[in-house]
């Protein structure tokens, strides 16, 4: 059975509560001021099923102007939209409101009812049913159904069923692939379960056990149960009204606006990319960085909106625009909104999020507003291609690929292999999958060997840089994960060698001048006058009178040129003075079979402070293993 939302819109005291009773007899005035006043304040649920065919549930929504915030709230997740209009009355300023904002949030069909239609003669009928046509022409429902109905008598009524029926028929059901997504409308507590939310299942599907969070404040949760339509269920699917039994927070915690989504999947956004399109209604043209409230789903918030190609835009123009939220919320690509003014209040435009993820985009730049334009209207392969490469040096993973199009992972995955062949984009990371524009890639490689040279032009001493020095030099905004593929492109075009821990230039030796040379032959010269028991670092600088840095890059350069041995980080030896040593523990060791520390001692003659490293030093050169308290030998 098709699960779809059926809305009321209209002006004020025209009779959608009543037609909604009529139909499903359920009086969707629950609040005490709603029945004392007579008029709707809050949004209003109840539901209408066809046996075998579709199950509607009917959103009923004020009509007063001073409730338009809840008459949004409750068209955001419309598929269907009943325009009620008394027949004694005609069109009114919320007939032409609440139809500008449901053209503007994406409904796409629906049903015109005049109501009270007991209350005129067939004349005036006829009249109103006139004006009213004249009045859609050009709108979303030029062409809909008209029904005359009277919601006391019944008049009219099979006829609106009908209509209903066959209208459900043309309309495809909300997405049952996509990640689920509620919008809370109402909170309340009950006594024995605790917080409950009520909302519009936008897509996917909700069940008992998932784990979800509240956006945009990131509260974890799970769901302990679920009601569709009033009757409790395991699973509700896309396009039904539920409400949902939270466990892990309070009611007091959770407002009208926010979102119950899966855990983890997505982030609340400060600022989106969007198509405006401004009513031909509008009083006045609308200034770049001007503020008004934006309506999507459930929720308000002040958006300052930012035009891209212009200063200002007149009523009836369209245009891309980037709106700046005051505070966080959650929006996805493709969701409807609604602008309006503050005071006094009303209804300027809206249009369809393009990217709920941007950049803060330059002003009349021709590459922001192709990718904007490829994002609305492109080709897969060209929006795909045009983010990543947006994405800059940062890359671009494949969740946030589907985020901010609002493409499957399936239609990502399959415009792919032609981007990647082409070489257009580079996937660096495998897991999880991130892409790089051919640019951006080009541009970290440069800057590594930029960093490359520029450390062996202060160091020429140093063969190369260390690996880890070198990764350190990625610019931060870039994943650290980059460096492996990128050192590897640099070597096959030949401009890097990699060699164990040091990353060098191909061809490229260490130079040293006159005077480091002498200062290099003073330091063996200490190591071999100190012979078994040399200087250590710390009095190798004392005696030269340098910084342990500086000594240190003169120890690795002779050690590469054997000139000297390394022991440790704090000991060197002479080669020829750890040689010495290495002979003597061989031929103990061939002779005795084991030694020990003490053993060792008395065969060099050593304190404790030199015999121990020498020891650990031999493990590490895998000529012994060490065995308890004794060395033996490496067999091999």
């Amino acid at each position: 059975m098709k699960h779809l939302i059926l809305g009321t819109a209209g002006h004020i005291d025209h009779g959608k509560t009543s037609l909604v009773k009529a139909l499903t007899g359920v009086d969707t005035d629950r609040l005490k001021e709603e029945k004392a006043r007579g008029i709707t304040i809050e949004l209003g649920f109840a539901h209408l099923e066809f046996p075998g065919e579709v199950r509607f549930g009917i959103v009923d929504v004020p009509g007063h102007e001073r409730f338009v915030r809840a008459m949004v709230a409750g068209v955001g997740g419309m598929d269907l939209v009943l325009l009620v209009i008394a027949a004694d009355e005609g069109i009114m300023p919320q007939t032409r409101e609440h139809l500008e904002i449901c053209g503007l949030l994406g409904v796409k069909r629906g049903i015109v009812v005049l109501t009270k239609c007991d209350l005129v003669d067939p004349e005036w009928l006829d009249l109103v049913t006139e004006e009213v046509r004249d009045h859609l022409k050009g709108s979303f429902l030029d062409g809909a159904p008209l029904v005359p109905v009277s919601s006391r008598s019944g008049a009219g009524l099979d006829r609106l069923k009908a209509e209903l029926s066959r209208a459900a028929g043309q309309v495809e059901q909300k997405r049952e692939d996509a990640p689920f997504r509620l919008p809370v409308d109402r909170v309340f507590t009950v006594t024995g379960f605790g917080t409950v939310v009520t909302g519009t299942l936008l897509s996917g599907s909700l069940g008992v056990g998932d784990e979800v969070e509240l956006l945009p404040r990131g509260i974890a949760c799970r769901v302990r149960g679920v009601q569709s339509f009033g009757t409790k269920v395991e699973q509700g699917g896309s396009g039904e009204r539920l409400a949902v039994n939270l466990q892990g927070v309070e009611h007091t915690e959770v407002v009208p606006g926010d979102v119950v989504a899966p855990r983890g999947l997505y982030r609340a956004t400060s600022a989106v990319d969007v198509r405006l399109n401004y009513l031909p209604s509008a009083p006045r043209e609308l200034r770049h960085r001007a503020t008004l409230r934006l309506h999507s789903a459930t929720y308000e918030v002040a958006a300052q909106v930012v035009l891209f190609d212009r200063g200002s835009l007149e009523p009836g123009e369209s245009c891309y625009a980037q709106l700046r939220l005051a505070r966080p919320v959650l929006l996805l690509p493709g969701d409807p909104f609604v602008l309006r003014t503050y005071s006094p209040q009303a209804t300027l435009g809206g249009g369809s999020v393009l990217d709920p993820a941007p950049p803060r985009r330059r002003r009349r730049s021709d590459d922001a507003l192709m990718l904007l334009d490829a994002v609305e209207s492109g080709g897969d392969q060209d929006r795909i291609r045009l983010m990543v490469e947006s994405s800059l040096l940062s890359g671009m993973s494949l969740q946030e690929l589907m985020n901010r199009s609002g493409m499957s992972a399936r239609r990502i995955e399959a415009a792919f292999p032609p981007l990647l062949s082409a070489g257009a984009l580079v996937q660096p990371v495998k897991e999880p999958r991130i892409f790089l524009g051919r640019d951006s890639f080009a541009a970290l490689k440069r800057k590594l060997s930029e960093e490359m040279l520029a450390y062996l032009r202060d160091n020429p001493m140093q063969e190369g840089i260390g690996k880890e020095e070198l990764k350190s030099r990625i610019p931060k905004r870039s994943d650290p994960r980059f460096f492996g593929p990128l050192l590897a492109s640099l070597e096959k075009e030949g401009g890097a060698l990699s060699d164990r821990e040091i990353v060098r230039l191909p061809g490229r030796s260490a130079t040293v001048t006159l005077d480091q040379a002498g200062f290099q032959a003073g330091i063996v010269e200490a190591l071999e006058r100190g012979w078994l028991e040399p200087p250590s670092l710390k009095e190798l600088c004392s005696s030269f009178d340098c910084s342990e840095k500086k000594i240190l890059e003169h120890l690795y350069l002779l050690g590469k040129q054997g000139r000297l041995a390394k022991v440790n980080g704090e000991m060197f030896y002479a080669t020829g003075a750890l040689d010495e040593v290495r002979e003597k523990l061989v031929a103990y060791l061939r002779q005795n079979g084991e030694i020990t520390p003490p053993a060792f001692r008395e065969l060099t003659g050593l304190s404790r402070k030199f015999m121990i490293p020498l020891l650990e030093c031999f493990d590490q050169e895998r000529l012994t293993i060490r065995q308890g308290e004794k060395r033996v030998l490496r067999k091999g």
